[in-house]
């Protein structure tokens, strides 16, 4: 069962809304049933989960998955080591690093793990898609299960980085001095405010004035 995938920490956080996990798993299921690949891999859904509420520092929000089963792997932006060509996304990521920190990311190897290591959450609005279809799961109902998510994290004191417009629903979790928000970094959208945001210099500055370590990014 989808639901059981989680850690007994978000079972107990997470178990009002068994029902729609149920509902999910139904429509996973028949998608599966019908020929289509789902991604990515059921014991990475909740990867990003792997931060608990009382060790994050920074909640990141993507779209969804990769729909490149050779990229998806249940962080968002995040790829495997050594992927090449690295995601247009994550290639602006990087770009924007080494002008806003004045040095290239610790991960860029494409693998975002350092910062998870360190209580950076990479979480996807959307946890699952669909093979070679961007978006396909938007409609599935994941955004009520994220936002409960990310409530819990923002609780607890996360400084949340929203990305894009999906990601900024979840804005209304956070209070204004554990906030960054922008545009998001695919290349379809990049050029209207994400390169030159300075996002990961601006979210150290929050942390270190709530008296937290910052990401080495």
């Amino acid at each position: 069962m989808l639901f059981d995938e989680l850690s007994s920490h978000w079972q107990n956080e997470l178990n009002f809304l068994r029902e729609d996990f149920d509902r999910i798993e139904k429509a996973l299921i028949h998608e599966a049933n019908s020929g289509s690949v789902i991604l990515p891999d059921k014991k990475h859904v909740f990867r990003a989960l792997s931060v608990l509420p009382t060790e994050a520092k920074v909640l990141i929000v993507g779209q969804d998955p990769y729909p490149n089963p050779n990229h998806a792997i249940g962080l968002s932006f995040s790829v495997p080591m050594g992927t090449k060509p690295l995601p247009g996304s994550l290639q602006n990521i990087f770009k924007e690093i080494a002008t806003d920190c004045g040095s290239p990311s610790i991960a860029k190897d494409g693998d975002l793990s350092p910062w998870v290591e360190q209580g950076v959450v990479l979480l996807n609005r959307t946890l699952t898609v669909r093979a070679g279809d961007s978006g396909s799961h938007q409609s599935l109902g994941w955004q009520k299960i994220t936002d409960e998510i990310a409530r819990k994290y923002a609780q607890n004191g996360a400084i949340g980085l929203l990305w894009g417009n999906s990601a900024q629903e979840l804005r209304k979790f956070f209070p204004e001095n554990r906030l960054v928000y922008g545009v998001h970094p695919s290349p379809l959208s990049a050029h209207r405010g994400f390169i030159g945001s300075k996002p990961f210099t601006r979210v150290n500055a929050l942390l270190q004035a709530a008296g937290r370590e910052p990401i080495r990014w």
